[in-house]
């Protein structure tokens, strides 16, 4: 976009309620999400070219965390400046973060049913196998990127828990670097005009670095509950390829393994999360408000203060949205330059089939082994796959039908 058909500048209260509005009824996940962005801020408002909303989705899909937020935020930002960005994330993410939290409390003072939890447990097997299918013409759409997934899985099924994510993505990159290679992209004719400078851009790429490489440390040393959650989402957000649905593994081992919370209601929360609107993300606030939830306020103490349920919602979702949005600002001023690389799309083709067969291996354990104890849960789960993939039902009625499925169905053991 040149200078002269530059965007014309905005206010942050605008953004806010604009994406306020999008928050709270953008079903679909975040596929929709950009059609909903694009048809609200380039066709309805205006607020910039289709060229450029293009680019800024082109950056946000080759960067680790969550797509849809980073465009957000980068239309908040193209808007409103720096106000703007901070008004599209918070009104992009609040709605559905407020409804995990309430869902969290509910569940954390036994007011929901165990056959609703059940249901939502089912929903998410039938949820991340449809993702992987979707996913996999975009991220493995040929054998040589197949083989990658499969090799991933392999090795995310049989590693040691603490690198069972880690370990295939970056050996994904770098296999993908030799062996996927590729010609040089297209420079692109348009130029992302926003108000970001190489020294921004490089501050917070040190920013991202020393969070991702002093937290852990950190949080071992002082012993501190809280900065330990932070640094756990932190990290998760920071390795999040692919889409929304890769959270669940990073998620998983992050919360699940110290013993945060249960796998039980780890995928109770995940289930629950395809039935409202906005980001897929803001499945933090659900585990941040039941890990408050669980430790409950001691008296007297700073500790017992900062583990309100509210309070560790806010400190999950910060943490895990962070990551994503300083790669975002540290990559913006460079972009021109670095969508051109051959060897580093080769890298990001690596990484984005290794990181579906990471999916595949958390769908077979701990999605389906947590999830599927009978034959009807089989069935029950297969009928919302089906629903998914063939009728094309929209996640939030697959919610409702697998939940109404759960409570009305007698429970045989397999």
């Amino acid at each position: 976009m040149s200078p002269a058909a530059s965007h014309k500048s905005g206010t942050a209260l605008e953004v806010l309620l604009a994406f306020l509005r999008l928050g709270g009824l953008s079903f679909g996940g975040p596929i929709a999400h950009l059609g909903y962005f694009h048809a609200e801020f380039v066709t309805r408002r205006r607020w910039c070219t289709a060229d450029t909303y293009a680019e800024i989705l082109a950056l946000a899909q080759s960067l680790p965390g969550p797509a849809s937020s980073q465009t957000a935020f980068a239309l908040g930002l193209l808007r409103a400046r720096w106000l703007g960005a901070l008004a599209a994330w918070i009104g992009f993410t609040l709605p559905s973060a407020l409804l995990l939290i309430a869902f969290a409390l509910g569940q954390g003072t036994h007011t929901i049913n165990p056959a609703v939890l059940h249901g939502l447990q089912l929903v998410a097997v039938a949820i991340v196998a449809q993702a992987i299918l979707s996913m996999q013409r975009t991220l493995a759409p040929d054998l040589r990127r197949i083989a990658f997934a499969i090799a991933a899985a392999i090795l995310a099924s049989f590693a040691p828990a603490s690198a069972g994510t880690i370990l295939p993505i970056a050996l994904g990159a770098l296999a993908g670097t030799f062996l996927l290679s590729r010609s040089p992209a297209t420079p692109s004719q348009t130029e992302l005009h926003l108000p970001i400078t190489r020294a921004q851009g490089l501050t917070a790429a040190g920013l991202f670095l020393a969070l991702l490489l002093l937290l852990p440390p950190l949080a071992r040393s002082t012993r501190s509950h809280p900065l330990a959650v932070f640094d756990a989402f932190y990290r998760t957000g920071a390795l999040v390829f692919g889409g929304g649905h890769v959270v669940l593994p990073l998620l998983e081992h992050a919360v699940v393994a110290p013993g945060w919370i249960s796998q039980s209601s780890f995928l109770a929360g995940y289930g629950a999360a395809q039935a409202i609107p906005g980001p897929l993300f803001t499945f933090a606030a659900f585990l941040g408000a039941d890990i408050g939830t669980r430790l409950g306020p001691t008296a007297g103490s700073i500790l017992g203060a900062v583990a309100h349920p509210f309070l560790y919602a806010a400190l999950s979702l910060i943490a895990i949205f962070l990551p994503g949005m300083l790669l975002l600002i540290a990559a913006l001023p460079f972009w021109a330059t670095l969508h051109t690389q051959p060897r580093l799309q080769a890298a990001l083709h690596g990484i984005n089939a290794s990181v579906l067969g990471v999916l595949c291996a958390a769908w077979v354990r701990p999605v389906c082994s947590t999830a599927v104890h009978t034959y009807i849960d089989v069935l029950i789960a297969a009928a919302a796959f089906l629903a998914l993939t063939r009728l094309k039902a929209p996640p939030w009625a697959v919610v409702l039908l697998t939940v109404a499925l759960a409570l009305l169905t007698p429970r045989t053991v397999i």
